[in-house]
């Protein structure tokens, strides 16, 4: 049997190691988190342990270590007093169920986990700012334990708020299933856009959600979330996807990578700089502009001049964040009104994005190994929070928790056969 079929079949003989790696804030700042030895939780009657079998590093980390306590979702939870396990992203696989959970789950079943808890805290009340009241949300990789880690307690809070989330086939990557929380998060924001029909002058309205059908989209920025936006776009066939970056090298990228997917669905795909975009758009549209436009940047200037280029009826998305203090813009409302534009965003994804996410990686509406840049063992959770701080990494680091110790490997495409053979050469024996 070889190394890889016996991690696959681990959960059977029930050896659950006394302690574990796990990657732990204690205080604030980059001094105070460290990856190391803990103890694997006992999980309560209504509480199960999983065994983490991939996890990515996700940026919203960097918040957690710069605010502490005074973090929305930490409320008051001190990390110097009670220390936190991180990591919101990841693939498990149960290997041990409550008592008053036994029949209801079972030891090998794998799962996916939405993070965002939409429900208020049950466990250590105390620790919260006035004991938890008024909290109506709780995180995975906040004050729930996180997939940084060789095991997870997954705790009452995600069970009651449906965010376990079994997987549509138990043969997908690990990986994959890693990548399906930030993936979700795209997939939420694009269903916030709302376009409105009549199929008759005399007819009522409708509305549709998502990106409109042979319309004109714009996806503002190719950095690692634009190009998930980018890919799952095509889902919705419009009849032109322009992409906008100021850095030659993303936009070659999206040609080589996506050019011939988006010309197998019959979408006219254009890349474009900052300089050109508003000439490109209106010689395609004939000065109708677009339809739809995504702004994953969060570049003030940026977002404020695309208001320019939206045509009547359309919807600008302003999925990337403007900094506190500075993230006020200034909306024509005369243009809103005459023209019936749409303003939304979103924040995050829930249960039901999560499902969707799964289901369009089972079924190839995105290849996931796209977006992968990095691969590598658990003790370089640090490294990658760094390179994330200093924009060193574009896409996303997926981090393996039962390999022994490795270096950061940088790669350019990942999929299943690369992570079983990458797993085989380096699980623990």
């Amino acid at each position: 049997m070889s190394k890889l079929e016996k991690y696959e079949n681990g959960f059977k003989d029930n050896k659950i190691p006394e302690t574990m790696k796990a990657t732990v804030l204690s205080g604030v700042g980059f001094e105070n988190i460290a990856t190391k030895e803990v103890p694997v939780p006992e999980p309560g009657p209504k509480q199960l342990l999983a065994r983490i079998d991939a996890a990515g590093v996700c940026t919203s980390i960097l918040k957690i270590i710069q605010l502490g306590a005074n973090h929305k979702y930490l409320n008051g939870w001190d990390p110097v007093k009670w220390p936190v396990i991180l990591g919101d992203e990841g693939s498990l696989t149960i290997v041990k169920v409550g008592s008053g959970l036994e029949g209801k789950y079972s030891a090998g079943k794998r799962y996916g986990i939405q993070p965002a808890v939409d429900h208020a805290p049950i466990n250590y009340l105390e620790r919260y700012n006035n004991n938890g009241r008024g909290m109506e949300k709780t995180a995975v990789g906040y004050t729930l334990s996180g997939l940084l880690a060789e095991y997870i307690l997954i705790q009452e809070e995600v069970m009651e708020g449906n965010c376990l989330i079994p997987l549509p086939d138990d043969d997908m990557p690990y990986f994959a299933v890693s990548m399906a929380e930030p993936i979700s998060c795209v997939i939420s924001a694009q269903t916030r856009n709302v376009h409105i029909y009549k199929d008759s002058p005399q007819s009522s309205r409708y509305a549709k959600l998502g990106i409109k059908e042979n319309g004109v989209c714009i996806v503002v920025g190719a950095g690692a979330m634009g190009l998930i936006h980018i890919e799952l776009a095509m889902r919705f066939r419009p009849r032109v996807l322009i992409v906008n970056d100021v850095l030659e090298e993303r936009l070659n990228w999206v040609n080589r990578v996506l050019g011939p997917k988006a010309e197998k669905k019959g979408i006219k795909l254009i890349t474009v700089t900052p300089d050109k975009i508003y000439d490109v758009l209106t010689d395609v549209t004939d000065g109708r502009m677009a339809d739809d436009i995504i702004l994953a940047v969060g570049i003030k200037q940026v977002q404020q001049e695309a208001f320019n280029w939206l045509g009547f009826g359309g919807a600008i998305n302003l999925f990337g964040g403007l900094p506190k203090g500075d993230s006020l813009l200034n909306i024509d409302s005369i243009k809103m009104h005459y023209e019936e534009i749409r303003i939304t965003g979103s924040s995050g994804g829930d249960p039901g994005d999560y499902i969707e996410t799964l289901e369009a990686i089972k079924n190839n509406e995105i290849d996931v190994g796209n977006y992968v840049a990095a691969v590598g063992s658990i003790d370089n959770t640090v490294k990658v929070l760094n390179m994330i701080k200093n924009n060193q990494i574009q896409g996303k680091a997926i981090l393996y928790p039962h390999i022994k110790q490795t270096d950061l490997k940088m790669v350019d495409h990942w999929d299943k056969e690369k992570e079983n053979k990458f797993l085989e050469e380096n699980l623990k024996d």
